[in-house]
C-alpha cells in the first residue's frame, strides 16, 4: 500500500531520535523525581518584535526548518482513524495509537500548524504519565515517537474531570462567570461570598463536564450518577484520582516557578475493571499555568496573573478576519508561528525541568511514524 507523507508538505529525510526519551517513553537520564533539581526560570512576554523566549540559534534554525514540514495530518495504513482538533487516534483491537499533530485550533477551526507543538504536548504528557503511574495507574504502553503515545484500549467514561484551584475563566460556562453572576454552587461545589476573580480557592475542587459536540456542559456528581454516566463508586474513585494528580501537579509546577491553575483529566475502565487515566495530563493545551513569582503582587493590584501567553495568535485572527464566519482564513505571519513554537518549547522545559530536543523534518514522514509505531505494537 502506498503511503502518503504525514506532514503538510511531504517532508522527507532521516528519522530523528525521540528527543531525550528512552524505552517506553521514559526519560533516558534515569533520575528520580526527588533527585532532579528544578530551575525557576523567569519567563516574560514579548516586547514589541523581540522575543524573550529565544533559546539558541540551533533551536531557532530547527523551528524555521519545520515551518513547511509540520505534522498537520496523518494517514496511517492501519487502524480506524478518528481525527480530533489536535490528535489523530487510530483504534486497534486492544490499543489506541494517539498521534499529537502540530495543529493549532481556535474558533472551532484549524488556524495554523506550529513547529514542534505536537512533540511538546505529547512528550509533556508522557513525562507526567511516567511520573505519576505509581500514584494513579494509566493506559500508556509506550511512546515510540516524539508525537506518538500507544495506549491501552479502555471503555471511556463520558465525563471530563476538570479540577480547579483558582476562581478564574472567561467562557460562559466558567466558574468565575457563574460566580460573578451570583451563583454560589458550581458543579456540586459550594462557594463562599466575597471572592474576586483569580482568588485561590480554599481547596482544589472537581468540576465535571459532559462531553458534547457543541461544547462541554457543566454537571454535578449527583447528575452524573442519576443519568447513568458513571456509578457512584466509579465517580468516587475517579474524582479522588483526579484530585491526587492535581495536588501532585501543583507541587511540581511550583518547584518550577509555575502555578497549576486548572486542568482536565479523562478516565476509562480496562477489561479487568481498573479505572485508568487515559488521556493527556498537565500539558500546555489541557492546563492553565500562571507565573508563581508575580501572582500575589499582580493579584493584589487587581491585574490579571502573568502567564506564558498563547492567545496572541487567536487575537491576530480576530483583528484580520471574521474567524467564525469567513469561509477562508488568512495565513498567519511566520513570525507569530515561530513565537508560538518558542513558547510551547519554553513551557515544556519549564514544566518538566528538562531540555527540549527537537525532532528533524524527516521524523514526520509517514514511513518514519509508521515504522516507529509498528515496532511497538
Amino acid at each position: 500500500m502506498e503511503r502518503r507523507s504525514a506532514s503538510a508538505k511531504g517532508a522527507k529525510g532521516k528519522a530523528a531520535p525521540c528527543g531525550s526519551w528512552g524505552p517506553r517513553g521514559r526519560p533516558a537520564a534515569g533520575r528520580s523525581m526527588a533527585e532532579r533539581r528544578f530551575p525557576t526560570p523567569v519567563l516574560r512576554a514579548v516586547a514589541g518584535d523581540e522575543s524573550s523566549f529565544v533559546k539558541s540559534e540551533e533551536t531557532e534554525r530547527s523551528i524555521r526548518d519545520m515551518l513547511g514540514n509540520c505534522l498537520s495530518d496523518t494517514d496511517l495504513s492501519f487502524g480506524i482513524k478518528r481525527a480530533g482538533k489536535v490528535r489523530d487516534l487510530y483504534e486497534l483491537e486492544d490499543k489506541v495509537v494517539s498521534i499529537t499533530t502540530d495543529r493549532q485550533s481556535g474558533f472551532d477551526r484549524h488556524l495554523a500548524s506550529v513547529p514542534f507543538k505536537g512533540q511538546v504536548v505529547n512528550q509533556t504528557s508522557v513525562w507526567w504519565l511516567n511520573q505519576t503511574r505509581e500514584m494513579v495507574e494509566n493506559a500508556l504502553l509506550s511512546a515510540p515517537h516524539p508525537n506518538v503515545a500507544v495506549m491501552k484500549k479502555c471503555k471511556v467514561f463520558p465525563v471530563e474531570f476538570v479540577v480547579r484551584g483558582y476562581l478564574t475563566g472567561s467562557t460562559g460556562t466558567s466558574i468565575w462567570t457563574n460566580y460573578s453572576k451570583g451563583s454560589r454552587s458550581y458543579c456540586g461545589n459550594d462557594l463562599p461570598d466575597g471572592l474576586v476573580k483569580n482568588d485561590k480557592l480554599e481547596k482544589n475542587i472537581v468540576t465535571p463536564t459532559t462531553k458534547s459536540e457543541v461544547g462541554d456542559v457543566p454537571i454535578t456528581p449527583e447528575e452524573i450518577v442519576a443519568q447513568g454516566l458513571m456509578t457512584q463508586e466509579e465517580w468516587d474513585k475517579a474524582s479522588a484520582k483526579a484530585l491526587a494528580l492535581f495536588n501532585f501537579g501543583q507541587e511540581v509546577a511550583l518547584r518550577n516557578g509555575l502555578l497549576l491553575v486548572d486542568t482536565k483529566y479523562e478516565f476509562g475502565m480496562d477489561d479487568q475493571g481498573k479505572i485508568l487515566l487515559i488521556d493527556e495530563i498537565h500539558t500546555p493545551d489541557s492546563s492553565r499555568y500562571w507565573i508563581a513569582e508575580t501572582y500575589e503582587r499582580r493579584h493584589a493590584q487587581g491585574k490579571e496573573p502573568e502567564n506564558i501567553d498563547k492567545e496572541f495568535l487567536r487575537l491576530w485572527f480576530k483583528d484580520h478576519c471574521d474567524p467564525y464566519n469567513d469561509p477562508e482564513l488568512p495565513e498567519a505571519p511566520e513570525s507569530l508561528i515561530m513565537e508560538l513554537s518558542r513558547r510551547y518549547i519554553s513551557l515544556f522545559e519549564t514544566i518538566t525541568g528538562e531540555t527540549f530536543v527537537p525532532g528533524s523534518p524527516g521524523a514526520y514522514s509517514a514511513d518514519a511514524i509508521e515504522g516507529a509505531i509498528e515496532g511497538s505494537i
